[in-house]
């Protein structure tokens, strides 16, 4: 009988231990939604994804990313205002699609001699950070990066101004001006609709960054390339703000501590895909890589500029201090550029 009491009497005391033990609550997974314009394979939604990845690799699983690619959320000319109404917790921007609206960053889109993407990112970033433009306000930045430098693919070698004059070239955005002040006729289309146009030869050529040689299959119509290195576009990550203040903060810390590594990172990956893209136009289509000589290069960037001094002029009669952000790109280029 006191066998069996002390039994009773063991397994009270236990219940009381375990009934006053502290239960460990699971907390609840955050879930965002992350939106981008361009097709799933481009650039900007491979480094969405690899950001995702390591977001919530860095945060154990408490944050699960749902990505949307290719305009599936949010289009292009809607991203910004999207992200800041609460339609989508995460977007990414091209900020050359409304250049009046990002005055300040969007100066590194002119032609400045920007070597690479990994080098525009981080001179992007660090432009960025000393002016807090105040197009940002009412986001939070998470990451920015550039494309590679936009060069000339053609049907034909392009050596001088001269072969310039009057070539029908596909490109967009500030490129127009760049290929109007070399004597170029800028054709704007789709990259979708380009091959036809090649084919066609509604175009001779493009200006664009030179990994669509291989993803777009431009190297089998297009022989020659000729370096320019002349224009960047730069991206912005941005997110909700009533979404970012709700984040723990560990998760903040997560996201804060990526925002320089992807711009890196991006552009890195940018670099490497372009390189990956000439080798293989050369190897498999037999394409001419044609670099202009220091004097020609000068010469063709004389007649650029007016561009960068017409932006000057506009952008300070608006009160910015447009030949300080000039100068500060050109510092932060020698700076980003040591290796």
């Amino acid at each position: 009988m006191k066998r069996v009491s002390l039994f009773f009497c063991v397994l009270a005391a236990f219940a009381l231990v375990a009934g006053t033990a502290p239960v460990k609550v699971q907390a609840k997974q955050i879930s965002l939604n992350y939106a981008n314009f361009p097709p799933a394979p481009t650039f900007p939604c491979v480094q969405m994804e690899r950001w995702k990845t390591e977001i919530e690799k860095r945060t154990d699983s408490a944050v699960q990313i749902h990505t949307f690619p290719g305009g599936t959320l949010l289009g292009a000319k809607d991203m910004m205002d999207g992200v800041i109404n609460g339609q989508a917790d995460i977007g990414c921007i091209c900020m050359a699609y409304q250049p009046g609206r990002f005055t300040v960053t969007n100066a590194t889109s002119l032609p400045l001699d920007i070597p690479d993407a990994k080098t525009g990112s981080l001179v992007l970033l660090d432009l960025y950070n000393k002016y807090q433009p105040k197009a940002f306000d009412k986001v939070k930045v998470l990451t920015m990066f550039v494309t590679a430098p936009a060069n000339i693919m053609s049907k034909e070698p392009v050596t001088e101004l001269s072969d310039l004059k009057g070539l029908d070239l596909r490109a967009s955005g500030g490129a127009a001006q760049i290929l109007k002040a070399w004597g170029a006729n800028q054709v704007g289309m789709p990259m979708s609709d380009t091959p036809e146009a090649l084919q066609k030869g509604v175009v001779k050529g493009l200006f664009s960054s030179l990994e669509v040689m291989k993803d777009l299959k431009f190297a089998e119509i297009c022989k020659y390339i000729t370096i320019t290195d002349t224009v960047i576009y730069p991206f912005a990550v941005i997110m909700n703000k009533s979404a970012w203040g709700k984040l723990p903060d560990h998760v903040k810390q997560a996201m804060d501590g990526m925002i320089e590594e992807q711009a890196a990172w991006t552009g890195n990956y940018m670099d490497n895909h372009v390189s990956d893209a000439i080798t293989w136009s050369k190897e498999t289509h037999q394409v001419e890589v044609i670099t202009l000589t220091p004097e020609k290069k000068a010469e063709w960037n004389a007649k650029l500029a007016p561009i960068t001094e017409n932006w000057i002029k506009t952008t300070e009669e608006s009160g910015l201090p447009g030949a300080q952000i000039v100068q500060d790109i050109k510092d932060l280029i020698v700076k980003r550029s040591v290796k």
